[in-house]
């Protein structure tokens, strides 16, 4: 079937579904029952999107309200053999519908093919790369924490939240959910054959809707790479912190192995002096405060991983979801527009050469048939058109919505490093009094340094 036939069914299902929905509210009793798009697992939500009050194309979401919608978690489980190659699976466990379900990269991939299907003007998000050959622990747990993002994104997503297809993928428990969530949009047109405000998207639509939607383009690629910046300084500094954390205890266990140090000391070298003996027992016992001080640093490490970085992650794969929207938006939907019309205007001067040179009257009705078609292909492709820059219009709203969360990550890096900080000296104070007995002073007594006068001058 080629697309122009495809998008001239679908603009007359658009146009019959609305005949249908008037007939019903004209005579209920007359109209027939609908066919379910599935048959089980069907969600208790509506499935098609609502019309909220007043204008359509405002969103009134919060933050606050988009991130209660749901918490997916995923974790991984034990890894299985295959004949070949070891396979990594997911347990993938949503707040909103109760339900904890095992899931694999490749159930990811045909869930993210359905989104793009069905939801082809919205943000969808990018999934992680494919495990190459050789990925180790690393590229796992990136990719965990990658594909914990994405589901996230979609599960907290007003349109997708409220499709059936997110409810079979984080709650059917049985093997073939793959083909479950083939067959459930097997008969099932996208956002543009089951959205009520589809052929009546151009109405709601500002009149400058293009200069918007080039100025939102241009503001959200400088934010993705102002974000993008910020992520990867709050990585060096998460990773900055977990080095210290493996350098201060090693630091620690170079103290204690001096200290245990058990080489005899020669009496013609020590002149009878037990400082030695003295500064070795107190080396070995620095460690303990050392390790101390590294587990510290090695919470704040992964604190800021999981608080600061993970949640700059989230942004900008929802950022970078706004920007490949933008050229899909461009490729598809408003390129076939243009190649329409160019076709059409084709076929328009092979009419009128065709009547200026008599054809046969036979090849005149092919030719007018033809234009027909290519009138109905443009008409489509224009309300396709203009229900892609409404979702646009939305899509951007959620982007801005989404914006407050960089006071969350600011708060979560603030206090990190307070917390951090606080700890970490109040180990070192405690670690100061043992430092008394390593510095020797007048009469073979043992004393710590004096500070350093506060102008930096010492006193000859």
């Amino acid at each position: 079937m080629t697309g122009r036939t495809m998008d001239q069914q679908q603009a007359a299902a658009v146009a019959a579904a609305a005949e249908a929905e008037a007939d019903e509210e004209a005579d209920p009793a007359a109209a027939g029952p609908r066919t379910p798009q599935v048959t089980e697992d069907r969600d208790p939500e509506p499935s098609r999107m609502q019309m909220p009050r007043g204008n359509p194309l405002l969103l009134s979401y919060t933050l606050q309200e988009l991130l209660a919608r749901d918490t997916v978690q995923v974790e991984l489980i034990p890894e299985k053999k295959g004949l070949f190659l070891k396979h990594v699976e997911y347990e993938v466990s949503s707040q909103r519908f109760k339900s904890s379900v095992y899931r694999r990269y490749n159930d990811f991939v045909v869930f993210h093919d359905m989104l793009l299907h069905r939801f082809p003007y919205r943000m969808v998000p990018a999934l992680p790369p494919k495990r190459m050959l050789g990925a180790d622990r690393e590229f796992i747990e990136a990719r965990r924490r990658a594909l914990k993002r994405f589901i996230n994104l979609v599960a907290r997503h007003p349109p997708f939240s409220e499709d059936v297809i997110l409810k079979l993928f984080l709650s059917f428990s049985g093997s073939d959910v793959q083909n479950k969530l083939k067959e459930s949009a097997q008969f099932v047109g996208d956002e543009f054959m089951n959205c009520k405000l589809a052929t009546r998207a151009k109405d709601f639509l500002p009149a400058d809707i293009q200069t918007q939607f080039a100025v939102s383009r241009e503001l959200i690629r400088n934010i993705y790479n102002g974000f993008y910046k910020l992520r990867d300084r709050a990585e060096r500094i998460a990773s900055r912190a977990i080095d210290n954390a493996a350098d201060l205890l090693i630091f620690g266990k170079e103290l204690s192995a001096l200290g245990s140090d058990t080489t005899p000391l020669p009496s013609w070298a020590t002149l009878n002096s037990s400082t030695w003996g003295a500064l070795k027992q107190a080396l070995k016992g620095l460690s303990v405060e050392f390790a101390l001080l590294a587990d510290k640093a090695a919470q704040q490490g992964k604190q800021e991983e999981n608080d600061v970085v993970e949640k700059l992650n989230l942004f900008l794969d929802l950022l970078q979801s706004y920007k490949d929207l933008c050229e899909r938006h461009e490729r598809g939907v408003l390129h076939k527009h243009q190649r329409a019309l160019h076709k059409y205007s084709l076929m328009k001067r092979q009419m009128m050469s065709a009547a200026v040179q008599n054809r046969e009257p036979e090849s005149v009705e092919q030719l007018e048939s033809r234009i027909v078609e290519q009138e109905n292909a443009i008409q489509t492709m224009e309300l396709r058109n203009y229900f892609s820059l409404y979702c646009l219009h939305q899509e951007t709203q959620l982007i801005h919505v989404y914006l407050p969360l960089t006071s969350h990550i600011l708060g979560a890096f603030v206090n990190s490093q307070i917390q951090g900080h606080k700890e970490m000296s109040k180990v070192w104070n405690d670690l100061k009094p043992k430092l008394s007995c390593l510095f020797a002073g007048p009469h073979s007594s043992l004393t710590p340094p004096r500070s350093p006068p506060e102008d930096g001058v010492c006193p000859h």
